[in-house]
């Protein structure tokens, strides 16, 4: 199990780099006004450079990403309940993804704004775990049709 999390947090540490990077490409087509922002205005004055704010970027990126692909492995534990797990996935997740937001301006630093983001955190997981979750029981029901009628096929 551990070389399974080992290997999904090195899998996962460069795709949250390449996410980030697609991300500041299309924030920037879409606010850039033909110039490119490779992170937001508010890290960089934080940070006191552009390229320390990159650099911050880039291991927050990488942490998202190895925390994103490690967290897998808790689906695989058929020991814990499906609540168990989700609950588990989702505090993984949410726990080091908030103060990596706040730090990076992912998120508004007041109030309301910080409610607002976890929120759509919120939504935005379980729109992702509802999808997942039918998308899977389809395919356990395809494969029960499939065995039943082979069992079928057997017996005659």
């Amino acid at each position: 199990m551990r070389k399974k999390l080992l290997f999904r947090c090195l899998f996962g540490a460069p795709i949250g780099v390449v996410v980030s990077l697609i991300i500041t490409v299309i924030f920037s087509l879409c606010m850039g006004h033909g110039e490119y922002y490779p992170a937001p205005h508010e890290l960089v004055d934080w940070c006191g450079s552009e390229i320390t704010a990159v650099i911050v970027q880039f291991f927050c990126s990488l942490a998202v990403g190895a925390i994103g692909g490690g967290s897998s492995v808790i689906w695989e534990m058929e020991r814990w309940s499906l609540t168990k797990q989700t609950l588990i996935h989702f505090a993984v997740l949410a726990i080091p993804f908030v103060p990596i937001s706040y730090v990076l301006n992912w998120m508004p630093h007041y109030l309301y704004g910080a409610l607002g983001y976890a929120a759509a955190f919120i939504i935005a997981y379980v729109l992702i775990w509802v999808s997942i979750y039918f998308s899977i029981k389809a395919k356990i029901k395809k494969m029960n049709r499939q065995l039943q009628q082979m069992q079928e096929g057997e017996k005659q």
